[in-house]
């Protein structure tokens, strides 16, 4: 391996890395505040790459339909849940929430289809059909079960991972799909030719990523989701509804795993089964971090990058395996530094 070779392998290994830094610091935000492994994220990734490429092709995706499954079935539950507690002021904020936005977003979208848009319109049209994902199917999967143990909550993850993986199948078929590059621009650094793609992805993930900070240092809704973090007793006595900061947690992530998807459809070709890849690698980065360290998390996922890139020179067949085999040696770790204590279930 000549010095070139290793510069050119560290580059596309950061650039994969920030995509996945996307991910897992979504990943551990979801889960720090609700307790939950969300394994679809990688899906939802993989659906908006999907979805972007479906669009281009003039084609409405299945994901539209999507949306307004899950709002009708939210709405639903909710309507229950509202009548159940005598709560039925809250029923108009409720479907404004749960049904009408959803159902505006999917009419929106597939009326601007019907305009022939442009790129970017595109992106935000992918954008805006997933983001009502997670926060959906928070409210009609997780929230009923919130109380439950971390063990319950991770199985219906991966049941909800494999559910999502068949609707995948349906909507989009068997086929993998790779869009158009966001830009064609490129640079030349000590030698080594960058191209635009790589150094957007690198840019959204700094982006983010400072974002992110800002959001939860100098915001009050932001500190609201910290405090949920940290102990989700304590801020409900503070007046935070844990409910309603998981709702933004899974909004917020639902939105960085649209983002993720679309920077690494231009460069990897996705299928409708990809995203359990890139949430498995994504979630090696957040163990980095304790699942708790949102820098961890990002530091960890570039290294898993850099990591994959390299193991792919190698050897291509094995790069999965070398990837994952981290994951051995890091639980190992986190088991013996991290002190142990019986998981508490709130009433």
């Amino acid at each position: 391996m000549t010095s070139d070779i290793a510069a050119i392998l560290a580059i596309d290994g950061i650039a994969t890395g920030a995509v996945y830094a996307l991910v897992a610091i979504g990943t551990v935000l979801i889960f720090t505040v609700t307790r939950v492994i969300f394994i679809p994220f990688g899906d939802i990734a993989a659906f908006t790459a999907l979805t972007l490429a479906a669009l281009d092709a003039k084609r409405f995706p299945g994901t539209g339909a999507l949306v307004v499954v899950l709002a009708c079935l939210a709405t639903v539950i909710e309507t229950i849940s509202l009548v159940h507690n005598g709560e039925l002021r809250l029923l108009p904020r409720a479907l404004l929430f749960y049904l009408a936005v959803p159902l505006a977003v999917v009419g929106v979208a597939w009326l601007t289809m019907r305009i022939d848009p442009p790129l970017a319109v595109r992106l935000v049209l992918a954008l805006m059909l997933i983001t009502p994902i997670a926060p959906l199917l928070d409210r009609i999967v997780f929230r009923p079960i919130a109380d439950g143990t971390v063990l319950l909550l991770l199985t219906v993850s991966v049941a909800l991972h494999f559910a999502l993986v068949g609707l995948g199948l349906l909507f989009f078929g068997p086929e993998g799909v790779r869009t158009e590059p966001l830009t064609s621009l490129s640079t030349e650094f000590a030698g080594v030719l960058i191209s635009g793609q790589t150094m957007l992805i690198v840019i959204a993930a700094l982006v983010f990523s400072g974002l992110l900070y800002l959001f939860f240092d100098f915001t009050l809704v932001g500190k609201s989701l910290r405090a949920t973090a940290v102990n989700r007793t304590g801020s409900r006595l503070m007046g935070i509804r844990p409910a309603r900061a998981g709702t933004i947690a899974y909004l917020l992530g639902s939105l960085m795993a649209g983002v993720s998807g679309i920077l690494i459809a231009p460069v990897n070709t996705v299928f409708y089964d990809s995203g359990f890849l890139i949430g498995l690698k994504a979630f090696v980065g957040a163990i980095v971090g304790g699942m708790t360290s949102y820098p961890g998390a990002a530091i960890g996922a570039v290294g898993v990058g850099i990591l994959e890139s390299f193991a792919s020179f190698q050897s291509s067949a094995l790069k999965d395996v070398i990837v994952f085999s981290l994951l051995i040696p890091i639980l190992i770790w986190r088991s013996l530094a991290s002190l142990h204590s019986e998981e508490e279930i709130e009433e």
